[in-house]
């Protein structure tokens, strides 16, 4: 007697439902961050193994959710949810913070810009590889994000980094740029940076305070940056003190995928079924 099986089935996961879930899947273990271009749809259409058209409906998908952000004749990106006026974001990667700015849509800006040529102290000298008392230019300001006080920033450049006039330097960090964008605009060959955090509490009657609008006592972030050349050699040194709801620095650890998981063929065609028929092609040839 033939057994009655009323279950339902469930339905059938289509090929778009599958890419969407394996591009989800690659982005979301941290090896893309936010702002960072995909590669071309063609590209993508072959690493997943399915037709361009499908890759489309699964990107479209995303898109409607934020998770994408596609532009015409640029490519897509990965998407951004939340626009704070500080960073939170994972400092793995070399980048200004103007350029962490521009892709959240935050607007920077400069007050209490100071430029000035200062002699080195012991430390810092060493650390350049030049001796004490040589002269160079150092860059201070308070960087603000959307108006509010972010960083109390302060950069010095190698004795020997060439840099533009200082009335071309002060529009630069007026608008916004970092020391950083400055150098590479110049064609200096900046490769990485030796960065330490450091946390330290801030009161009202320290320096700083009025210009990061600190009232009462708070913990807050500082980096030291030594950048160094492709070379090796040191271009600057900047030191930063962040506003308490400045910076957020994170951690990503991710298990490393460096290819989404293919979900189908280009033809659409199911790989069981394609390779059945090459071997009857095969038979009868």
């Amino acid at each position: 007697m033939a057994q009655d099986d009323t279950r339902a089935h469930a339905p059938r996961r289509s090929l778009v439902d599958s890419a969407e879930e394996a591009l989800r899947n690659w982005l979301a273990p941290g090896g893309h961050r936010l702002g960072d271009r995909l590669p071309p749809e063609n590209a993508l259409a072959s690493m997943l193994g399915i037709s361009r058209g499908t890759l489309r409906t699964a990107l479209r998908r995303l898109e409607e959710t934020g998770e994408i952000v596609r532009r015409q004749g640029s490519g897509t990106f990965v998407g951004k949810v939340g626009r704070p006026a500080g960073f939170r974001e994972g400092l793995e990667r070399l980048e200004s913070y103007s350029s962490l700015a521009r892709r959240r849509g935050v607007k920077l800006g400069a007050q209490d810009l100071e430029i000035e040529k200062v002699a080195l102290d012991r430390d810092l000298a060493e650390r350049m590889g030049v001796e004490p008392g040589a002269t160079a230019t150092r860059v201070e300001r308070v960087v603000v994000a959307d108006g509010r006080p972010l960083a109390l920033m302060a950069d010095t450049v190698h004795p020997d980094v060439p840099l533009p006039t200082e009335a071309r330097l002060r529009r630069a960090i007026s608008r916004g740029e970092m020391v950083l964008d400055v150098l590479l605009a110049a064609d200096v060959p900046i490769a990485y940076s030796m960065t330490s955090i450091a946390a330290c509490l801030m009161g009202p009657e320290d320096a700083a305070a009025a210009s990061l609008g600190v009232r009462q006592p708070t913990a807050v972030l500082q980096l030291d940056e030594l950048f160094h050349t492709t070379s090796g050699d040191v271009s600057h040194h900047s030191s930063d003190l962040f506003a308490p709801d400045g910076l957020e620095p994170r951690v990503v650890r991710w298990l490393e995928s460096r290819r989404p998981v293919q979900v189908g063929h280009t033809t659409g065609q199911p790989r069981r079924r394609r390779r059945a028929s090459q071997g009857k092609a095969q038979l009868q040839g």
